[in-house]
């Protein structure tokens, strides 16, 4: 089996393209340092509107363009009242977290019920970096054939960041490029998705669009492959309800499962008498939860040096399916999945009771949020999600069923005057 690590290596040495600044790249090089790390306190909702000032200038607008104001906070926590708060929140009588979690924010939910069961700082906003993927699938899958064959180009090979070595007249179908994207975070196969939804402008309105269905508020795509960009944000709690939502796509949940699949090599430069084909190759997935945790179902993990580590993933116990979101977390003490796996056990631990909120679509966040916001259904089974309720469906449906009830009552009392006659 090859690992995540060594397939990074060859990826870098077969492409050219080590991550860059500011890039998405799932797995950076662990920083050895000595220095005690404290998680930090987000009590005070630090960034209850925008994430942490950037540390380069990827998010600097292009010329011309303006710089994106924050994004509006509803006025009730979306999920409950609860998820207001900014520190750790926990159900009553719960035991404390495990040690080691340096995740800025972070949230445990379960897959199926949606109810949230702990968190911290779950509404802070911050940024998602090759997490963002988890939306572009969602969109992608349910807009593209995955059989269809694409050819690849140098616009797509020249993208920064994590590669999975895409070459200019490659054939890859889009079940390679959703397999590139979602297992290896290939940020060269999120741009020909991309060019196939419109373009990259196109794309990341679609994304945004996406995610207001699913009442993900605290969400803001810049980028469709989780590079930074000027306005990018996302919570821990919308991180869960963007992957319980394409985790309702049978296929990107056999995906982030595969271990590994056999990736497309392409033909030489024709213009170069010294370059020869490519072959293919292998690739795997780069999620190191799915090797090492029983029960894993698989996940997306994230980086850039504004985002940090990003993470979400889930797994299965007794029939129960839980879900973890890690934002602006740092490798030490522990590496992201292991901070993942320490708090899937807490969550597992905990009765299947306890709850401090809920995913849009459940009964308590459907009686703690704003009522003037529309929720959505909870995702159906098959390829599609079921649409947001409105307003005017619900007068609709209450003006059928007056009427229905008036139809009735005219109907036995022209019975009644029927059988008088009789």
């Amino acid at each position: 089996m090859i690992t995540a690590a060594l397939l990074a290596a060859g990826l870098t040495a077969l492409t050219g393209l080590g991550p860059q600044p500011g890039s998405a790249s799932a797995q950076p090089p662990t920083t050895v340092t000595t220095t005690p790390f404290t998680t930090p306190n987000t009590d005070n909702c630090p960034q209850k509107t925008s994430p942490p000032p950037p540390v380069d200038t990827s998010e600097v607008p292009a010329p011309g363009q303006p710089t994106p104001t924050p994004l509006a906070v509803p006025d009730e926590p979306i999920g409950g009242t609860k998820l207001g708060g900014c520190g750790v929140l926990l159900p009553k009588g719960a035991p404390q977290v495990p040690e080691g979690i340096s995740a800025t924010a972070w949230m445990v939910s379960d897959l199926d019920t949606g109810a949230v069961l702990a968190a911290k700082d779950p509404h802070g906003r911050y940024r998602p970096a090759s997490t963002i993927k988890v939306l572009l699938a969602a969109v992608a899958l349910r807009a593209l054939d995955k059989n269809k064959v694409v050819t690849g180009t140098q616009e797509d090979a020249n993208v920064d960041g994590t590669a999975v070595g895409i070459g200019p007249g490659g054939k890859y179908t889009n079940l390679q490029l959703f397999q590139a994207l979602i297992m290896a975070s290939g940020n060269d196969a999120a741009h020909a998705i991309a060019a196939q939804l419109g373009g990259d402008a196109a794309t990341v309105a679609k994304m945004n669009d996406h995610a207001k269905r699913l009442q993900a508020f605290d969400t803001r795509a810049a980028t469709p492959s989780g590079l930074d960009g000027p306005g990018m944000s996302t919570s821990a709690y919308d991180l869960s309800v963007l992957f319980r939502d394409a985790m309702s796509i049978p296929l990107f949940a056999e995906l982030i499962h595969t271990e590994e699949v056999d990736f497309p090599g392409y033909p030489a430069d024709p213009r170069n008498p010294d370059d020869k084909d490519h072959p293919g190759y292998p690739i795997a997935n780069d999620n190191h939860l799915l090797f090492e945790y029983p029960g894993a179902l698989g996940g997306k993990t994230g980086f850039t040096d504004d985002a940090r580590q990003t993470f979400v993933a889930a797994a299965q116990r007794d029939g129960r399916r839980l879900v973890v979101t890690l934002l602006q977390a740092e490798v030490r003490p522990l590496r992201p999945w292991e901070q993942a796996a320490k708090l899937l056990d807490y969550g597992f631990a905990l009765p299947d009771s306890a709850s401090i909120g809920a995913l849009p679509g459940s009964e308590e966040s459907a009686t703690s949020t704003d009522p003037s916001v529309a929720l959505a259904n909870p995702p159906m089974s098959g390829d599609t999600a079921a649409p947001a309720r409105t307003r005017d469906h619900d007068n609709l449906r209450i003006t059928l069923m007056v009427g229905g009830i008036i139809l009735v009552l005219v109907l036995l009392d022209g019975a009644r005057r029927l059988n008088r006659r009789h």
